[in-house]
């Protein structure tokens, strides 16, 4: 599925729609933030962070969730709708018109080398009229506008053939019309509108869909285009995301042609004018108001029911986790985020998300610049906040360590273990407060690794290194001791301390199957300590230091 956009947004502003008096659809500024999904992985149903404090989005719905849902037009399409009472579904209020418009200028490239070719002989005129003939072949036209082997001609320049001509390798119908802009060359595709039609079809929606989805599609394309032509330029329309998903000759199937063909020439009306015909992907199960979304109502973009979207993939997502310390670094908190709310409208979409810091630093998005800024698929998300720390990294053996954290917007979180020989484990639930915080207290007898379990989510990894017990006493018959759990054959080191404060072994020796140790004989004045490096599991620990006189 492509371009489950149409309503990119820049962040703290509000641009309008475009609809009679309205203004036009919300174009991001710049590129979004690249998401902070660090240390992120899938396995199964089974999504996994690290990270200490995990932010966790579910959602419904890809797309900006205006207009005409692709998934729920298709749904709708099966259970026998047809295309003109799907479009008066999405489009309240609206009906079904001809347009008298026949060509649009669409630009297809803008470069400095685009390459140009015809598999038939063609042809060059220029702004004065003047004509030249062309073998079939390829040329590149530089930024000045020279074409090797000609006589020099005046911009714009415009190319003809008996067939569709390429660019870059991609074939498009019409003319192609040559100009400067700057260091680049613009070639703009000057097409019959039912032919540009056929090349944004099956570009915006799969061409094996149902007849009356890909028909409703068609008129909603033929629609959008005529609706955002493009003010004060040398062209109407773009190639890309920036206006729809225009493929050319490439793209075209059987049946979308077909569609294109059934539906020539009808767009959506309202009032009089081309409706601004939004669509997106997936509704999630309702689409969004205009109101609701930008704050300006639009007659004919309002929330309806779409029950059929839930045939598709993406009705549901999520989670999708994000360590919080590199969200909070993006959006500049100046601490890091212990508090997640969401606000939600009238269809479910989130108004507003603020994330609150420990020093009360806070910052708020609108439900369009969060998912902006995180690449979510739409609005309509609940966000989780999750957090998982140890007290200590490290601990003697017969000690206890604690665990703290929160879960806000989660419940029935619990802790899972493992061990370096073993699997995740249920380790139990955790009781939280009010805030949603916990503590518990656990007393591993070797190195383990804890994290947190809720529903598909495992999040924060909070490792505890459990060192050896061990115990030194001098005698009169020398050093002796123990060190626990018991390991039979445990490598046991008598260390001495150096001038420069290191630790050097002097002697070795093992445990005894009840995790004994000794070293005979007498010992020179100085400073002594014993390390002993059980294995399975337990880490090397060391006893007190021993002074000898």
């Amino acid at each position: 599925m492509t371009r489950m956009r149409r309503l990119a947004v820049v962040i703290g502003a509000l641009v309008l729609l475009s609809c009679g008096g309205f203004a036009s659809a919300l174009l991001a500024s710049g590129p979004p933030p690249a998401a902070t999904t660090t240390a992120t992985t899938t396995a199964g149903t089974t999504v996994v962070s690290t990270a200490p404090t995990v932010l966790a989005f579910s959602g419904h719905g890809w797309g900006h969730g205006l207009g005409m849902s692709q998934w729920g037009a298709y749904g709708y399409a099966q259970h026998g709708w047809t295309y003109d009472k799907i479009l008066a579904h999405y489009y309240t209020g609206t009906t079904l018109g001809t347009t008298k418009v026949s060509t649009v200028r669409v630009l297809v490239a803008s470069e400095a080398k685009p390459v140009l070719a015809s598999l038939v002989p063609w042809t060059v005129t220029d702004a004065s009229g003047t004509k030249a003939q062309l073998a079939a072949g390829s040329l590149t036209p530089t930024p000045k506008l020279t074409i090797t082997g000609q006589p020099a001609l005046k911009a714009p320049l415009t190319f003809t053939a008996a067939q569709p001509l390429s660019v870059d390798g991609h074939q498009y119908r019409g003319k192609l019309v040559l100009s400067l802009d700057g260091k680049v060359v613009d070639v703009v595709n000057v097409v019959p509108l039912e032919s540009y039609v056929k090349g944004v079809v099956p570009s915006e929606m799969p061409s094996s869909w149902s007849t009356e989805a890909l028909k409703a599609q068609a008129v909603a394309s033929r629609s959008y285009a005529l609706a955002n032509l493009q003010k004060k330029q040398p062209f109407d329309l773009f190639a890309d995301e920036r206006s729809q998903a225009y493929g050319g000759v490439a793209a075209e199937t059987p049946a979308t042609n077909a569609a294109v063909d059934a539906t020539k020439g009808q767009v959506v009306m309202y009032a009089g004018k081309v409706a601004d015909t939004l669509f997106f992907s997936t509704s999630g199960g309702r689409t969004a108001s205009s109101l609701e979304s930008t704050g300006v109502p639009v007659p004919y973009l309002v929330s309806v029911a779409d029950p059929y979207d839930a045939i598709s993939p993406y009705h549901d997502w999520g989670p999708v986790l994000f360590d919080a310390a590199a969200v909070a670094k993006q959006l500049k908190l100046s601490s890091a985020i212990e508090e997640v709310q969401a606000i939600n409208g009238p269809s479910g979409r989130v108004k507003t998300l603020t994330l609150s810091g420990a020093d009360d630093a806070a910052t708020t998005l609108t439900g369009n610049q969060a998912r902006t800024a995180l690449d979510l698929r739409s609005t309509w998300f609940t966000p989780a906040l999750l957090q998982l720390v140890a007290s200590a990294k490290a601990m003697t053996y017969g000690g206890a360590v604690s665990l703290t954290g929160f879960a806000r917007g989660a419940q029935g979180v619990s802790l899972e273990a493992k061990t370096a020989t073993g699997d995740w484990t249920p380790v139990g639930t955790l009781m939280l407060d009010e805030s949603g915080a916990f503590a518990t207290v656990l007393r591993p007898t070797v190195t383990t690794s804890y994290r947190l379990a809720w529903g598909e989510v495992r999040a924060g990894l909070a490792k505890v290194t459990v060192a050896a017990r061990v115990t030194a006493t001098l005698g009169s018959s020398g050093l002796q001791g123990s060190e626990r759990p018991a390991v039979a054959g445990a490598a046991v080191q008598l260390q001495e301390q150096q001038a420069d404060g290191t630790w050097q072994t002097v002697s070795s020796s093992v445990t005894t199957v009840t995790g004994a140790w000794s070293f005979g004989g007498t010992l020179a004045a100085g400073t002594y300590r014993v390390r002993c490096a059980p294995g399975h599991g337990v880490a090397a620990g060391t006893s007190a230091s021993v002074a000898v006189q």
